[in-house]
């Protein structure tokens, strides 16, 4: 609890942690005011996400533990803890305690001469390629380690090889690569869709083949028709052969290599046409499912140009423009009416209205003047200002939102994680069935050979899973980018595919429902001359030399108007304070204090006891045994808290309550206000995480929403713990399951209709997939189905359930 110097009138508030410094400030402060350390733990026996999760967020409730980030494919775990508080030992007693080994895993260490270089991806299409790419370039003599996120198109590389020599590989695998560090350089010009070559090799096996059929159908001799097949082929399967080859010299099979059996086999037979239209359709299908990828991720990456490269700073007397990297901490920024900033600071001078929504998604700009922050990203409307630079570039708000949002997208959902198992199994499956194709009917059943064969090569074609493996995360990379535009960030595919599972909502009181401090809400006179206005003046006068929060609000609240001189000011511990204002004593304080200076309040009991049944705190101004009146303060509601309440509830959500440790009368008239089902009181930190966890048992998923790390252990316990006005606030921003980047609760609901949207059509991906492959791979077995046509339904479905997913990028109603 905290202690202030004049502790005067025993309200609710004072205990419940309405003071100076927030409890979520006090929380990021001590914990910066620590050296917190990394550690990743390698966990034995995971065999469930879901379990994976409770161990996480057991291990996040242990003091001193600042971020956990469990992986549950690879097995790891990494906390960021105070290792003052905690020791590893700890740690690892409670993740044997669920059942599971764990060990302190040794970090790769930088090896002498190895550098790490990111490089930006284009053409990547499949994630079963991506895996195959990593292969390839971790097969690279000077490279030590490569990790893909596929859906931000992102490549992590510790090299001792030149740039080039990784991109030359990338391009060989059929794939374009750019170093981070050149992306946004003028130098480096994105070429148009149809300049790429994979789009120029599609474009001219189209013409080509279109012109072999015509000849064809005119009756044109057969060996020109058949050269212009072959050239076909030749154009339009380059790049799948090049990378399919590749594919096949370092043991990473994949469907291009598949492809190009089906093609040779195709010409062996003497299936010239069929092998070249295979080409055309697998070369357009895979140009136009990188070029819907691309798009996907570019709403992401186009984050990254909402910062300017430069800025104008003054140093040392002198205004320069320089680049983002050159500027440091304590330069000062000069920002013009129009211009867009290019670092987090903190407003030194002028005043103005800034657009933040491609921060905290607000659509309203806000005022800012000097002392409040900024964000880099963000576009000053009116007025000049002066920013005195407080982060680095690569450390903004909007850098870290960046970040957050391409490591959110290699984030496998649960759903996800069965389609890549049922993949792994089902692509060896359907090649021993195309072996079983051809030998089988032949040496069993004196079959020919050639029809039997065309039919395996046909059924090698429809293996590839692409549409089902890409049909998950294209939704994902979709719904979290589109969420970041709207100032919300989701820490990965599980907890988006959480939300739409939530059945009930648990809201902190302070700072989430409610404003965070003390507001006056009422003045009333109750006897003399005064009036309401010369009440307020009179208690200011006094409640100015005092520290209180409530005392803060009743200065707050005069605005700029000035304020009658006061001598002897005394405070009345517990009780409120006192001062000499034009030759009388005045009083400021609770109905203790004026009792004790023999004031009758029979009188007035009926209205104060309104104000107090209202959840508001009351004091009384006085002087003597003169009550003049009294004056109300409240922790005030949110304006979008009674709507957000009613949008939650109209979304499906079965319970919506409240936890707090204000009193119960408080509690009882916030909660009847918002219309919530039920409130939880005078609850400390542990209580919050018992309820949650008894509401978890009732309506099965949970989400907990708090204004920042001060409810750590109730965001833990929850399924989905949400932090709101996070913008800024690091801390809470790397704990938070989804981040709230600003006070706008009317985004809970949005996310639960965008997960439930993006679950839907996951399904509707998968389902179409599946049955899909079904169809054809029976009407294989029945002859019903031809090269051609078996590329164009897998290729087609691959680009239907990507365009699908894309639909996630769009605005969600």
């Amino acid at each position: 609890m905290h202690k202030h110097k004049d502790n005067h009138c025993g309200c609710s508030c004072c205990c419940s942690g309405q003071v100076a410094l927030t409890a979520s400030e006090c929380v990021a402060a001590a914990l910066d005011s620590v050296q917190l350390v990394n550690q990743t733990f390698q966990v034995e026996g995971l065999d469930c996400a879901d379990c994976a999760a409770k161990v996480e967020k057991a291990v996040r409730r242990l003091a001193g533990v600042a971020d956990v980030r469990m992986n549950f494919a690879a097995g790891k775990m990494k906390v960021n803890y105070d290792e003052h508080v905690l020791g590893v030992d700890e740690i690892v007693k409670v993740i044997t305690g669920f059942g599971y080994s764990a060990t302190l895993a040794k970090e790769p260490q930088a090896v002498a001469g190895y550098h790490k270089t990111i490089f930006r991806l284009s053409g990547l299409d499949c994630a079963d390629c991506a895996a195959k790419l990593e292969k390839r370039v971790a097969a690279l003599a000077g490279v030590n380690t490569v990790l893909i996120n596929f859906g931000a198109g992102k490549m992590t590389v510790e090299h001792r090889i030149t740039d080039k020599d990784i991109i030359e590989t990338v391009e060989q695998a059929g794939y374009q690569a750019v170093s981070d560090s050149d992306v946004g350089k003028a130098a480096v010009k994105e070429q148009a869709w149809w300049q790429k070559p994979r789009m120029l090799a599609t474009i001219t096996s189209g013409l080509l083949l279109a012109t072999a059929m015509v000849l064809e159908w005119i009756g044109i001799a057969e060996q020109v028709v058949v050269s212009l097949y072959s050239l076909t082929m030749v154009v339009g399967g380059y790049h799948v052969a090049k990378s399919g080859l590749y594919g096949l010299k370092s043991m990473t099979l994949d469907t291009n290599f598949l492809m190009v059996i089906a093609v040779i086999g195709a010409a062996a037979i003497g299936e010239w046409s069929e092998g070249a239209t295979v080409v055309f359709l697998f070369s357009l299908g895979n140009a136009l499912q990188a070029y819907t990828m691309d798009k996907t991720r570019d709403s992401i990456r186009a984050l990254m140009e909402l910062a300017p490269r430069e800025a104008l700073v003054r140093r040392d007397g002198q205004e320069l423009r320089l680049q983002v990297e050159d500027i440091v901490v304590g330069d000062v920024m000069i920002v013009k009416p129009g211009e867009r900033l290019a670092m987090d600071g903190t407003v030194a001078s002028g005043s103005s209205t800034v657009n933040q929504a491609a921060i905290t998604g607000e659509s309203m700009p806000v005022e800012k003047q000097t002392g409040d922050s900024v964000y880099a990203g963000t576009v000053n409307e009116q007025g000049a200002l002066e920013i005195i630079v407080t982060k680095l570039a690569e450390d903004s708000t909007l850098a870290k939102i960046m970040h957050m949002v391409e490591e959110a997208q290699a984030e496998k959902a649960p759903m996800q994680q069965l389609v890549d198992v049922f993949a792994k199994y089902y692509t060896p499956a359907v090649i021993v069935a195309a072996v079983g194709l051809t030998i089988v009917p032949t040496l069993f059943f004196n079959e020919a050979f050639d029809l039997w064969f065309y039919r395996a090569l046909v059924l090698l074609v429809i293996s590839c899973p692409c549409a089902l493996v890409i049909s998950t995360p294209v939704s994902i990379v979709s719904a979290i980018g589109n969420a970041s535009r709207h100032g919300v960030l989701i820490k990965g595919g599980a907890y988006l595919e959480q939300m739409g599972k939530i059945q009930a909502v648990a809201f902190d009181k302070t700072g989430t429902l409610t404003v965070g401090k003390p507001m006056v809400t009422d003045i009333i006179k109750l006897a003399g001359k005064l009036d309401t206005k010369e009440i307020l003046i009179l208690a200011a006068a006094v409640e100015k030399w005092s520290e209180h929060p409530l005392a803060e609000a009743i200065v707050a609240h005069t605005g700029n108007q000035r304020l009658p001189p006061v001598t002897n000011f005394k405070a009345l511990v517990g009780r409120g304070a006192q001062a000499d204002i034009d030759g009388r004593t005045v009083y400021v304080g609770n109905q203790r204090l004026f009792e004790e200076l023999g004031c009758t309040l029979a009188a007035h009991e009926s209205s104060l006891a309104l104000l107090e049944q209202q959840g508001k705190t009351v004091m009384l101004v006085g002087a003597g045994t003169e009550i003049y009146g009294a004056i109300a303060v409240a922790d005030t509601l949110r304006d979008n808290s009674p709507d957000a309440v009613a949008d939650i509830k109209s979304a499906g959500v079965q319970r919506v309550v409240m936890l707090t440790g204000d009193n119960r009368r408080v509690a009882q008239a916030v909660a009847g206000k918002l219309g919530l089902d039920a409130f939880y009181s005078e609850l400390l930190p542990e209580d919050k995480a018992a309820t949650l966890k008894q509401l978890a048992s009732q309506y099965g998923s949970v989400a907990m929403v708090g204004d920042g790390v001060n409810d750590a252990p109730a965001l833990a316990t929850a399924n989905v713990g949400i932090a709101m006005g996070v913008a800024g606030s690091d801390t809470a921003l790397e704990t938070a399951d989804i981040a709230l980047m600003s006070d706008d609760l009317s985004k809970l609901a949005y996310v639960m209709k965008l997960s439930r949207k993006t679950v839907a059509i996951i399904k509707q991906n998968i389902t179409f997939s599946l049955a899909l492959k079904l169809l054809f791979v029976l009407g294989t077995f029945a002859g019903f189905v031809n090269l051609w046509l078996a590329v164009l339904a897998d290729t087609g479905a691959a680009l239907l359930v990507t365009l699908n997913g894309m639909r996630l990028v769009r605005e969600i109603k």
